[in-house]
């Protein structure tokens, strides 16, 4: 059998795209070095079956990582850094590329946005008609499983910035993303507010953990 080195990561990126790597190695290649009794690799492979997942991983408290053996503040406070850097990434991306030409930007920055959230967020990104973004607000907050919204609320402030377009967005604290009978209820709302002020609906994103549904791609929009 092969063993493995711990360049393999580097050299695996640098050969066939980052997005070659398993999520193990991926971690492994921001670890960099292993624990006592553990190489790098192991010590990957064992964090991510702890905590289930990348996303489990990277959003867990101090408090779970001491739990695992040979792992320290050192560890977790890198952890986090790499979720917060991932966070700010796409906030700055969603400001700079149009989300209509790249639509894998706004969805990944609402998640960073909304789905480690306990109550349920409705936010609304607003464009102009070049379908560059203008701003991005969380209009409205709610309970566990209910968040009230207001269309009138929504076109109010799209005027204010000239808007001639939205994206909307809020999340499923359940971790389901499935839009309920209530969501598409009020989405058919804010489209005909919006479409009154001659306002464009383009999607509306529901974040669930690690999952998402997009109206638009369903054809509902």
């Amino acid at each position: 059998m092969d063993t493995l080195s711990p360049l393999l990561p580097r050299e695996k990126m640098l050969r066939d795209g980052v997005t070659s790597l398993t999520d193990e190695e991926l971690l492994a290649l921001f670890l960099r070095t292993g624990t006592r009794g553990k190489d790098v690799f192991t010590l990957a492979k064992d964090l991510l079956q702890h905590f289930g997942s990348l996303y489990g991983l990277l959003t867990a408290e101090l408090e779970a990582f001491t739990q695992v053996e040979g792992i320290g503040i050192a560890t977790f406070a890198q952890l986090r850094g790499i979720a917060e850097l991932a966070r700010r990434y796409y906030c700055s991306g969603v400001q700079e590329v149009n989300p209509l030409e790249n639509p894998n930007i706004a969805r990944e920055f609402v998640h960073s946005q909304l789905a480690e959230e306990e109550r349920e967020i409705f936010m609304v990104i607003f464009l102009d008609n070049q379908n560059r973004v203008l701003k991005h607000s969380r209009l409205f907050s709610g309970t566990l499983s209910h968040v009230e919204v207001h269309p009138r609320e929504i076109v109010r402030e799209a005027i204010k910035v000239n808007a001639a377009g939205v994206i909307l967005a809020h999340n499923h604290p359940s971790g389901r993303a499935e839009p309920s009978k209530a969501d598409r209820d009020v989405t058919e709302r804010i489209v005909k507010c919006c479409k009154f002020m001659d306002i464009r609906v383009i999607d509306h994103l529901v974040i669930g953990r690690g999952e998402y549904v997009s109206f638009a791609e369903r054809g509902w929009i």
